[in-house]
């Protein structure tokens, strides 16, 4: 690892732990809340403790005056909910283009066991072979997806991981698997950073829950865009996610101090 991609990997997180809050959603599902007016929704999570955001490179104009010094993470590939099939990423992007809209790294999705896991894994290791030309760090994110896979299966999520370490990432994000215990075959499966994604949204304890099971295996914190973004209150949600990721909070102590406690 360069000097370039540690010190730009400083940047997205905190002293190794990381809470990402990926909004490049608008590709795939439209303008839907939280996005509409993503200025102040990038002000609140980031306001609350969020180390980077994460968007396509378009929309690095309405990032950068309201991210208050957190890290930014451009996305490289994307598909749509209305389109023939989502799980085929197309490229959005490259890693000039990244560093042209001010990002400190650059991620990239690959469906694992998906009909399209080819072209994925090869644009993926040709994408980490560029980005460590200029030292900028690879977020990928590695799902276990396809034909008669189980996407929270600790097997398949440890493949997920490992391929991404394999092909030369930086960062790996990947689902959950639902407890500690199985999560944590996951994390001895590759010696990157794990982060989780968020999953379909549930209540805030829910989501606490699930954060703290992570960093219970070793986990290195989350890469979290709905559960987040779309939350009544962005900017609580995202302090009481940081109170575990950064401080090794309860699940109590983080919904307790973000003023969470009462819903949950």
């Amino acid at each position: 690892m360069t000097t370039g991609t540690t010190a730009r990997l400083s940047r997205i997180g905190t002293d190794g732990s990381y809470l990402i809050v990926p909004m490049d959603h608008g590709l795939t599902i439209g303008a839907v809340q939280g996005l509409k007016t993503i200025e102040s929704t990038i002000d609140a999570i980031t306001s609350g403790g969020a180390d980077a955001v994460l968007t396509q490179k378009g929309i690095a104009p309405r990032v950068h005056p309201n991210k208050n010094g957190a890290g930014y993470i451009v996305h490289l590939n994307g598909s749509t909910t209305i389109g023939p099939d989502e799980s085929d990423k197309r490229q959005t992007g490259t890693v000039k283009e990244a560093i042209r809209a001010g990002a400190d790294a650059v991620s990239f999705h690959i469906n694992v066991g998906s009909e399209y896991e080819p072209a994925q894994l090869t644009e993926l290791a040709e994408l980490t072979g560029e980005a460590s030309e200029y030292g900028i760090p690879v977020l990928a994110m590695a799902y276990a997806r396809g034909p008669g896979i189980d996407e929270q299966d600790a097997e398949s999520l440890g493949h997920a991981a490992r391929l991404a370490e394999e092909t030369g990432a930086d960062i790996v994000k990947t689902a959950y698997s639902g407890d500690p215990e199985s999560f944590q075959h996951v994390i001895d499966s590759t010696r990157l950073p794990v982060v989780i994604a968020g999953g379909s949204k549930g209540s805030d304890r829910e989501t606490i829950e699930m954060v703290r099971g992570t960093v219970d295996a070793g986990g290195a914190g989350v890469s979290m865009g709905r559960s987040i973004f779309q939350h009544d209150d962005p900017e609580a949600i995202t302090r009481a996610i940081a109170a575990v990721v950064h401080d090794d909070a309860s699940v109590d102590e983080a919904l307790e101090l973000s003023g969470l406690a009462v819903e949950a």
